[in-house]
């Protein structure tokens, strides 16, 4: 069966490039989101070197325009040194990403005295998007309130931060969340099995306490978004394997078999996949732009055979229903039944136009 839904749109992609396309490259990373469903993505900034300044953004910028398939819009990551110069920049990003805990990459605000300017100064209907857990995720609301600006909190994996996201929004404070399916599938449980690098990744893997608490709080999840974190073979089996999932091409299989289950509806998946993400980060229509899926195939994810160049998924062997069948983009079949058919470069940046595309 056959089913159309619009084009999903990833808020939480790594794509590596600049400094680590030995792991990732636009045209890998935008060819697994086509195959995976995404018609867009949008690009986190902890590259090497990462997206800081206007220098960083156009070079990073410049790299997608003639690698990426499908449409992105690039982060800019908040630094110590925060300053008007960065705000201006808002325009043309995706958003500006805090990173207050620590995590893979170079960008880290440790002292909360440095989160001040980036609050104050980033324009309030600008994103503005927080890697922040337990005590850090209370203050980053705290520095909401202070400012009365909007904030959207990444992967939030544990039930101590969803209960407290929860207090927040009942108050009426204006803070979104997304939640990665592999906090909704794996806890710490799975890490003998996943064997222990591969079961490396920030936020860490909770407990089944902590997973049954995202899922009995998906009323105030806004957003469905993979946390695309890839890494080789070798690094993550490496003494010392870095932080991070692939998810671009298993994360709708996952909510798709969560649909057939019972514990999600198809509803659920277009407003947290499309929908919301379009609404909270401000991005423009993709006109004639959707995606095919065959709601009945069962099949089981592989451990080879991706098109990314991480090559493996947490969740290989895991047996799911649905599956992508067709990608149109901007009236164009992108990708259908396992090929990819439009050329790097084909993408389009989303805030070329600005905020809202205008």
């Amino acid at each position: 069966m056959l089913l159309r839904l619009p084009g999903l749109i990833d808020p939480h992609v790594h794509v590596r490039e600049p400094g680590q396309e030995h792991k990732e490259d636009w045209d890998t990373a935008t060819q697994a989101a086509l195959a995976g469903g995404f018609t867009a993505v949008l690009a986190m900034p902890n590259t090497r070197p990462p997206v800081t300044d206007a220098g960083t953004l156009k070079a990073a910028l410049q790299r997608a325009a003639t690698g990426a398939r499908c449409d992105y819009a690039q982060y800019l990551a908040a630094t110590a040194g925060f300053g008007p110069e960065q705000a201006r920049l808002a325009p043309r990003v995706a958003g500006l990403k805090m990173y207050l805990n620590r995590t893979f990459g170079p960008i880290w605000l440790r002292d909360h005295g440095t989160w001040h300017p980036a609050f104050r100064l980033w324009p309030r209907e600008a994103p503005l998007v927080v890697h922040a857990e337990r005590v850090h995720l209370a203050a980053a609301l705290f520095f909401a309130r202070l400012y009365d600006r909007p904030i959207h909190v990444a992967h939030v994996a544990y039930r101590e931060d969803i209960l407290l996201i929860r207090g927040a929004k009942e108050r009426g404070w204006p803070v979104t969340c997304e939640v990665a399916p592999h906090h909704l599938w794996l806890t710490e449980a799975d890490a003998p099995r996943l064997g222990e690098g591969w079961a490396e990744v920030r936020p860490r893997l909770g407990t089944a306490t902590d997973r049954e608490a995202l899922w009995a709080n998906l009323d105030v999840v806004d957003v469905f978004a993979t946390d695309h974190a890839p890494h080789t073979r070798e690094e993550k089996a490496g003494p010392n394997p870095p932080p991070g999932y692939p998810g671009l091409e298993t994360a709708l299989p996952l909510f798709l078999t969560a649909v057939h289950e019972s514990r999600l509806t198809l509803e659920d998946v277009v407003q947290r996949m499309a929908h919301n993400v379009r609404r909270i980060f401000r991005l423009p229509e993709q006109a004639a732009t959707w995606v095919e899926v065959d709601l009945e195939a069962s099949w089981v994810l592989p451990e080879r055979g991706w098109r990314t160049k991480a090559d493996w998924s947490p969740f290989a062997g895991f047996r799911v229903r649905g599956r992508v069948h067709r990608v149109v983009l901007r009236g164009q079949t992108a990708y259908q039944e396992g090929r990819v058919l439009v050329p790097p470069g084909f993408g389009q940046d989303l805030r070329a136009k600005g905020l809202n595309g205008r």
